[in-house]
């Protein structure tokens, strides 16, 4: 997955809206758009910056998708949840929409 994804996937897992990204990293709601939109423009590095830190992230996270050395490590995590990551990322991306659906629901109870 690319930014653009990643970004909407990590504002819906924050439950956070554009208009309260934008509020916090200071980047402009229409210019958080522009990434979320079809043309998918990439921010620069400041910007990118300032969306993870609001969002609780690593700029390598909202580009790549994978946890960084600055995240916590995967084996910090208990054993079954090392064995969810793992499978969740052999999942395709609708599959992979689904379970993050599924977590939302389950956190929003």
């Amino acid at each position: 997955m690319g930014f653009r994804e990643n970004l909407k996937n990590q504002l819906q897992y924050s439950g956070m809206l554009v208009k309260e990204l934008s509020a916090r990293s200071g980047v402009k709601k229409k210019t958080i758009d522009s990434y979320l939109g079809t043309r998918c423009y990439m921010p620069s590095a400041e910007a990118a910056v300032h969306i993870a830190q609001a969002l609780g992230v690593s700029v390598e996270y909202l580009v790549t998708g994978k946890i960084g050395s600055q995240d916590r490590p995967l084996s910090s995590f208990s054993p079954d949840i090392q064995a969810l990551v793992r499978a969740t990322e052999r999942l395709c991306e609708k599959d992979r929409h689904i379970m993050l659906t599924i977590a939302d629901c389950l956190r929003n109870r």
